[in-house]
């Protein structure tokens, strides 16, 4: 198994971030060359989501041509209107009897902060389409991940996150994982031995009061191997395996945890490469959590 955690290129996949000039928020956008296979996997109790019915098993669109990540609650859906604009320059999107409709499903965190905050919009989004690149695979506070914050189950406030990627290659394909990591538990790799953990507090005390709906771990996973929609649902219950091994705990009630997963090339693996790539999408996963910590500082 071949691992890489530092700025890194996954050819078929561009990506592309906006960061606001505050540093208090951002957007982060997935592109696939081509109109690729998707699924959705939203575990958490509080998600904000667009577009993720179109995903469901049984409906005509199961193709995107971009994923958006975005900080600014539900305000920030609207940023997926600049990407639509973008890649409808392009020419991209699901056939029509009028024009090609752009399919951008999107997931959202908590990252608003005062009473005038700011938030991701239309004009981000296409900026961030619009810088989208092969080798934009990379950690720490940038687009989606700018105003992330974890751990807020013994701090309150939080402490600094931001955004994570990781790339595991197997014999079955390679597999790369894209987190915005804002969630309410903490992160097992960077926990203090010596204060009480998350689970412990909300097991023992009742000093552990979430703030519902300001928190959320958004993400995409994306497969370079011969994968039908069965594998990818296969795969995306992997990824948040891996989640609820890097962050105790994961989805909560508190928490909008959401996971896309799209596939290069469509085709079918073997029950081996299947286990194989589900086993690299947990250690990526991991891996993404832990640099969106490392590198968010």
């Amino acid at each position: 198994m071949q691992h890489d955690d530092t700025r890194f290129a996954m050819p078929g996949f561009q990506v592309g971030h906006w960061t606001h000039p505050s540093g208090a928020t951002g957007c982060t956008v997935v592109i696939p060359d081509e109109r690729s296979l998707a699924v959705v996997d939203v575990r958490g109790g509080a998600p904000g989501t667009r577009e993720t019915s179109l995903l469901e098993e049984g409906r005509l669109v199961q193709r995107v041509d971009a994923v958006l990540l975005t900080g600014g609650s539900a305000f920030g859906l609207a940023a997926a209107d600049g990407v639509m604009r973008w890649l409808r320059e392009q020419g991209r999107g699901f056939p029509t009897a009028s024009i090609p409709v752009p399919i951008v499903p999107a997931a959202v965190l908590f990252d608003l902060q005062g009473s005038d905050p700011v938030w991701p919009d239309a004009d981000a989004g296409y900026l961030a389409a619009s810088t989208a690149a092969t080798d934009n695979w990379t950690s720490g506070r940038v687009g989606a991940g700018a105003g992330a914050t974890v751990g807020k189950i013994v701090n309150p406030g939080g402490s600094p996150s931001g955004i994570g990627a990781a790339r595991v290659a197997v014999d079955a394909g390679t597999v790369a994982a894209l987190l915005a990591v804002n969630a309410v538990g903490e992160i097992a790799f960077n926990r203090d031995p010596g204060v009480p953990s998350a689970e412990a507090l909300l097991l023992t005390t009742d000093q552990a009061q979430p703030r519902a709906g300001e928190n959320t771990t958004i993400g995409v996973v994306v497969v370079d191997a011969e994968v039908n929609r069965d594998d990818l649902v296969r795969i995306a219950i992997a990824a948040h395996d891996g989640l609820a091994r890097a962050i105790h705990p994961a989805h909560t009630p508190f928490d909008g945890d959401t996971i896309f997963v799209l596939g290069r090339n469509e085709g079918r693996l073997t029950p081996r490469g299947s286990l194989q790539l589900a086993v690299a999408t947990q250690h990526a996963v991991m891996r993404a959590v832990r640099n969106s910590v490392a590198k968010g500082r």
